[in-house]
């Protein structure tokens, strides 16, 4: 078995090529004029969205002033254009009431199934268009969040990040699929229903065509009132779900404190916030839409007295009568849309703003790749000169570091809990950066080889290791074709063949969120197993076998070490067995080395092995 020489494997995966960036060149955030953008590399699409928009109006705005002229021509017997044309295609001893009037019902049912296909068709086109820019939207985020830096991430939270990739990116995609089609469909169906009115009755048809925009415009006054609170309910929304979601991570520690009364009431108190907020604005948004459609009811029951009057006082027909009835009822809906979108497009607006904050974000450096001292080696050497960190604005947790590592050998890091240890390990990675000092790889910067290429060739076991609610192969491999007698190697040295034989699906098992399904051991060295098929030029154990019971831990070693054999490795542990396995050990306090040299040598001072190592440790 040789894990050691073997070529590192490739990632497969599917990239989108640079011509698909979703962000144009000198665009750093996102507005209207940039989803226009995209809209208009749709051209074709929403040429045909308009065209099947128009034939939809063409097919529906009849069908009001059918079946209501029928009063006058059959009803009251006087015959006009509907009766003609139904006796130009049908044979004289059918013509009556009854041919006339399921003559014109037939009609009006298939201009309505005709109008219902030609909307979703429309409806389905527009929704094409807003799918590519939520994409692109989705896309562009996941890419920033590639390279955020982590202090930022850390602070921001996952539940207020996955806000904004769905609460978000779902209400510029209702307004861009569902509003604006819609709106296209009102606005048609308005000037429809505007040219018949204006032929059956000019003046009357000025009348209701005045009468619309000021129901209009007072609506959009009632909106600019609301929309803030929708900002509001928004905000909610947001932080219920973060506090949701760090509840819900951390349940079994909380349910083992017997703390969750405390976490789920905080919860709740999240939860009061949206019941407050949302309140406020489903109902006054609510009465705002009540009112302006009572306004529109009140005009149409103007609008009725005023025909009745005209077909007393004026050449008005009781059919054209009844046909203004209809179109009045018909334009509802078309208004009630014109008046929605205002809300739909206050949600977007503000979830815009909100993306470009998350877009806003710092992000990590991205160093250029001018040298890179692992290709071609073993190992390297790290030098770390004068490296200082702080977390925002507190104490330095990292003071004035500076530590020699040849190539090969191998060091312990030692001192107590909250030293500076997992934090160097971190600043070696690139995760935080240092923010003065120099971290060197053969005594190459790490600001000319480039943090990916670092991550590639250092690897890092930590205490509590990341898994996924997948099967054991994808928590090894993490997306990377690795044959199976690779994996297999890895988990003999890493002592979990044996456990993995006995799960029901071995490799292809479900491990459960957070790997629920395995002990804390199990997951320790399940990570080990990753960190071995990686093939790393550097090895970074922190804290990697702190939940291994002795006779496991000293198996796991003894397996390591060919594995490890003239590899740089740095050992983070409290564990005397576990710091044992290095050359030189260095003892970490308050940000800074206080002490450093052989095992052996540190052992000598009682106090500093008491402080250590406690008296119960393994010898």
């Amino acid at each position: 078995m040789n894990l050691h020489n073997t070529k590192k494997p490739g990632i497969q995966c599917q990239t989108i090529p640079d011509s698909a960036t979703p962000i144009p060149d000198g665009n750093r955030h996102y507005d209207w004029q940039y989803i226009l953008g995209v809209a208009r590399e749709h051209k074709r699409v929403l040429i045909a969205a308009n065209i099947i928009a128009l034939l939809s109006v063409i097919a529906t705005v009849p069908i009001p002033l059918l079946m209501p002229l029928l009063v006058d021509e059959v009803l009251l017997n006087q015959p006009g254009s509907l009766v003609a044309f139904t006796n130009l295609f049908t044979p004289e001893q059918w013509h009556g009431p009854t041919l006339y009037i399921l003559t014109i019902l037939g009609i009006t049912i298939a201009l309505r199934v005709i109008g219902l296909y030609l909307t979703v068709w429309q409806t389905r086109q527009f929704t094409l268009v807003s799918k590519d820019v939520t994409y692109r939207i989705r896309h562009a985020l996941l890419r920033k969040l590639q390279r955020i830096s982590m202090s930022e991430y850390e602070t921001l939270g996952s539940g207020s990040v996955s806000s904004h990739f769905v609460t978000d990116i779902n209400a510029i995609d209702e307004f861009i699929g569902a509003s604006i089609s819609k709106a296209l469909i009102a606005i048609l169906s308005l000037i429809g229903i505007t040219v018949i009115l204006l032929l059956i009755h000019w003046q009357l048809a000025l009348f209701i065509l005045f009468m619309n925009p000021l129901v209009i415009y007072f609506t959009v006054i009632l909106g600019k009132k609301v929309k803030t609170l929708k900002k509001k309910e928004n905000t909610a929304y947001e932080i219920f779900q973060q506090s949701l979601i760090e509840t819900l991570d951390g349940i079994q520690q909380i349910r083992a404190s017997n703390r969750e009364k405390h976490y789920i009431q905080r919860v709740i108190e999240k939860a009061q916030h949206i019941k407050k907020h949302s309140a406020s604005f489903s109902w006054r948004s609510d009465a705002a839409n009540r009112l302006s459609f009572n306004i529109f009811l009140i005009g149409f029951d103007v609008f009725r007295a005023l025909s009745m009057l005209l077909v007393v006082f004026s050449d008005l027909s009781v059919g054209e009568m009844m046909a203004v009835f209809g179109y009045l009822w018909f334009m509802t809906s078309p208004v009630q849309e014109i008046l929605n979108i205002q809300y739909t497009y206050f949600s977007a607006n503000a979830a815009l703003a909100r993306i470009n904050n998350l877009l806003g974000l710092q992000q990590e450096p991205q160093y250029p790749h001018n040298k890179n001292p692992f290709e071609n080696k073993k190992t390297v050497a790290i030098k770390i000169e004068n490296v200082g960190f702080a977390y925002g604005d507190k104490e330095p947790v990292l003071n004035h570091v500076n530590l020699n590592i040849k190539a090969g050998e191998k060091i312990a890091l030692v001192g107590a809990s909250g030293g500076g240890k997992s934090t160097l390990v971190q600043v070696l990675l690139g995760m935080y950066q240092h923010q003065h000092g120099m971290i060197y790889y053969d005594e190459v910067p790490i600001i000319d080889i480039g943090l990916d290429i670092v991550r590639d060739n250092v690897a890092t076991v930590l205490q509590h290791p990341a898994m996924f609610n997948e099967s054991v192969r994808n928590n090894i491999t993490l997306g990377i074709e690795i044959s199976d007698t690779e994996i297999w190697q890895a988990l003999s040295v890493a002592q979990l063949n044996d456990v993995i034989k006995k799960l029901p699906n071995q490799l292809d098992t479900l491990i459960g969120h957070d790997g629920v399904r395995l002990s804390g051991g199990q997951l320790q060295r399940l990570a080990i197993a990753r960190m071995l098929l990686t093939k790393p030029k550097v090895v970074i154990l922190d804290e990697a076998t702190s939940a291994l019971d002795t006779q496991t831990e000293k198996h796991l070693h003894a397996a390591l070490h060919e594995f490890l054999k003239d590899k740089t490795t740095l050992i983070i542990a409290h564990r005397l067995s576990a710091v044992k396995q290095a050359n030189r050990v260095y003892v970490f306090e308050d940000g800074h080395i206080i002490e450093q040299g052989s095992h052996d040598e540190l052992m000598q001072n009682k106090g500093l092995y008491s402080r250590l190592y406690g008296k119960h440790q393994d010898k």
